[in-house]
């Protein structure tokens, strides 16, 4: 079986396509290296790009779409509404094949040390890779946004793993870490009162008390002019999709407002999905060996 770990980064510009084909270029190049999917939201201002390949050649392709994002963003410019510290925001390396977590996390140090050091970016190592554990949450990293990221260098505790002390004005802060699969879920709700989603947010985040796993944030779609309570599920095999948004759906309903949709940014686990169908549909004794992708692929 071939050596493969999936790389996710996220590029603060949602808006620009032709910026962003010039990002996308970087990685089309690396020989060996399969672009699977990109997404680009103009709301967020903020795509989210998911490739694979061999270890070495994903680490390349990585680092040459964070150089050409660093010449291409201007961070003193940047505005939307998901949070972003840097003009290449977050590069997760997620282990796939025949490479262990361990192995993901010296990668992960590899390529931080190459950023920080070649393109004068801050880096903090984050989830599996943190060196501190109030690093291991890219929340608390990224708290106080690129607006925030000068003063925040200036702190003890957030001396960067690598790179410069001081924050790179154009480019702002970069975070990479290993981590297994997370789901990208938001749920769209028919009203445009961003309180609303902020506090369905505050209900079902773990970290004030809500689902274990679920990172949330309410979030304002003004081309659509609706709010979006916007998630990472971090650990889906322990929260499943389903849950959060049945609790979203009775927190809605508190407000009279109603769930209009939802959406997975990016590639999705095939289990995320089939969890759900198998919850909604109360499939009797289903087994995953009934799924015909499984049987072709086994």
């Amino acid at each position: 079986m071939a050596r493969l770990i999936e790389c996710v980064p996220n590029f603060s510009e949602g808006r620009n396509k032709e910026l962003i084909e010039k990002i996308l270029d970087e990685v089309r190049k690396v020989e060996d290296v399969k672009l699977l999917d990109y997404s680009s939201d103009k709301d967020h201002n903020r795509t989210v790009v998911t490739f694979i390949g061999e270890p070495e050649n994903v680490l390349e392709a990585t680092f040459n779409a964070c150089k050409r994002a660093s010449e291409l963003i201007d961070m003193t410019k940047h505005t939307g509404e998901h949070p972003r510290m840097g003009a290449t925001d977050v590069i997760p390396l997620i282990p796939i094949s025949d490479v262990t977590m361990e192995e993901a996390i010296e990668l992960s140090r590899k390529l931080a040390k190459r950023i920080g050091e070649e393109l004068n970016i801050t880096v903090f190592l984050y989830e599996k890779s943190a060196t501190a554990s109030h690093r291991e949450n890219l929340a608390e990293i990224r708290k106080g946004q690129y607006e925030g990221m000068a003063e925040k260098l200036k702190k003890e505790m957030w001396k960067p793993d690598f790179g410069p002390d001081e924050l790179n004005i154009k480019s702002g802060v970069t975070a990479v870490g290993a981590r297994m699969p997370l789901v990208a879920f938001n749920v769209n709700l028919g009203t445009n009162d961003i309180t609303v989603a902020k506090k369905i947010a505050k209900a079902v985040r773990a970290s004030s008390g809500g689902l274990k796993y679920c990172k949330a944030l309410g979030i304002e779609i003004k081309e659509r002019d609706i709010v979006q309570v916007s998630m990472n599920m971090v650990d889906y095999t322990k929260t499943p999709l389903y849950r959060v948004f049945d609790m979203i759906e009775r927190e809605a309903n508190r407000y009279g407002v109603n769930v209009i949709g939802s959406e997975v940014i990016g590639l999705v686990p095939m289990n995320a999905l089939i969890d759900c169908a198998d919850y909604y549909l109360k499939v009797e004794n289903f087994d995953y060996g009934q799924i015909l992708e499984n049987r072709i692929f086994e």
